[in-house]
C-alpha cells in the first residue's frame, strides 16, 4: 500500500521505469500486469507473487528504492517473469498517462492490479480530521480512477482485460473510529461495481478483493502516525492474522483464473476475525 502522506514526500514529476535484468530471460509472450503499491505490503507480495508465476509486472509505486530492492529480489530468485520498477505517484494523472503509453510501447498489459491505497487516524467523525480524510479520498479513490482512465483503452483493446481492485471489510461494514477510511474505502467500493457493469460489455472483468486484518509492517502503523506500540497493539494476541503473502496469493488466483470466471467480490479475513467487531485475542 503508499502508506506516507504526500505532503511529507518530494512529488514525483515523471514516471522513473527501468528495465529489470529479470526481462532477459523471459517470454515475449509473458501476461502483462500493473500492479500498484508495489513498494510494501500487499503491492509487493502480489507483484513478487505474479512475476514467481512469469508475469512481466510494472511494479508502481513512490518509493524508487524500495522498487529497485524488489527487483534486486526477483534477480535473486531467478524468477521466470519481469519485475519493472515504476516511481511515481498514482494520483499524478500526468505522470501514469506516460506509465501507460509506455507499457503500450512494450506490447501492452492485459491486467491492472490497483492496491495502493491506506489510512489515516482513528478518529471519531465529530473530531475527524479533514486533511487526513482528504488523503485518504485522493489516495483510495482518486488514484484508483486515475489508474483505470489511463489503463482501461488498453484493456479494452487485449479483449480479455481484468481490473482488480483491493479495498477492505471496511468497504461494506462500518466502524467507530474509521469514519474516514470507511468512507474512503466504500468510495472505492462504489467505484468498483460501477465499473465492473460499465467495462462488461468491453469484456473487462472486474474483481474486488476486500481483505480483513492483514499484518503488514506499515499499514497501522503509518495509520496510527508512527507510533510502534499503539500499531503493535492491533494485532496483539490475535493468533495468526492474514499476511501479505495470503492476500496475494488470492489476488494472483483471481486474476489467473479462465477470463470468463469473474470473482466479483472475495472477503478473506483470518479464522480469528468472525466479523468486523468480533476478533479472538489470547493470552
Amino acid at each position: 500500500m503508499t502508506t506516507v502522506r504526500e505532503s511529507q514526500e518530494s512529488a514525483v514529476q515523471q514516471p522513473s521505469v527501468q528495465k529489470s535484468p529479470v526481462q532477459q530471460s523471459s517470454s515475449s509472450t509473458a501476461r502483462g500486469a500493473v500492479v500498484s503499491g508495489a513498494t510494501t505490503g500487499i503491492g509487493r507480495a502480489t507483484a513478487l507473487e505474479m512475476a514467481r508465476r512469469g508475469w512481466r509486472v510494472y511494479a508502481v509505486g513512490r518509493r524508487a528504492e524500495r522498487l529497485e530492492q524488489l527487483q534486486a529480489q526477483g534477480v535473486e530468485e531467478d524468477v521466470p517473469g519481469m519485475l519493472i520498477p515504476c516511481a511515481l505517484d498514482v494520483t499524478d494523472a500526468d505522470a501514469v498517462a506516460r506509465l501507460a503509453e509506455r507499457v503500450t510501447e512494450d506490447g501492452g498489459a492485459d491486467t491492472l492490479v490497483n492496491i495502493a491505497g491506506g489510512a489515516r487516524g482513528t478518529d471519531a467523525v465529530a473530531d475527524g480530521d479533514l486533511e487526513q480524510w482528504e488523503w485518504m479520498y485522493r489516495v483510495n479513490v482518486l488514484g484508483t480512477l486515475t489508474m483505470c482512465k489511463a489503463f482501461l483503452p488498453m484493456l479494452r483493446a487485449h479483449g480479455e482485460g481484468t481490473v482488480l481492485n483491493l479495498t477492505s471489510t471496511a468497504a461494506v461494514t462500518a466502524y467507530e473510529g474509521g469514519g474516514g477510511y470507511n468512507a474512503a474505502k466504500m468510495g472505492q467500493h462504489g467505484l468498483t461495481g460501477a465499473l465492473r457493469l460499465e467495462e462488461a460489455e468491453h469484456n473487462v472483468r472486474v474483481i474486488e478483493v476486500l481483505p480483513g486484518m492483514v499484518h503488514t509492517e506499515e499499514f497501522s502503523l503509518m495509520r496510527l502516525g508512527g507510533d510502534q506500540a499503539a500499531a503493535d497493539k492491533v494485532y496483539a494476541g490475535v493468533e495468526k492474522p492474514l499476511t501479505a503473502e495470503d492476500v496475494a496469493e488470492v489476488c494472483v488466483h483471481a486474476v489467473e483464473l479462465p477470463h470468463h470466471v469473474n470473482l466479483d467480490q472475495i472477503v478473506l479475513r483470518p479464522v480469528a476475525q468472525a466479523a468486523q467487531h468480533k476478533v479472538i485475542r489470547k493470552g
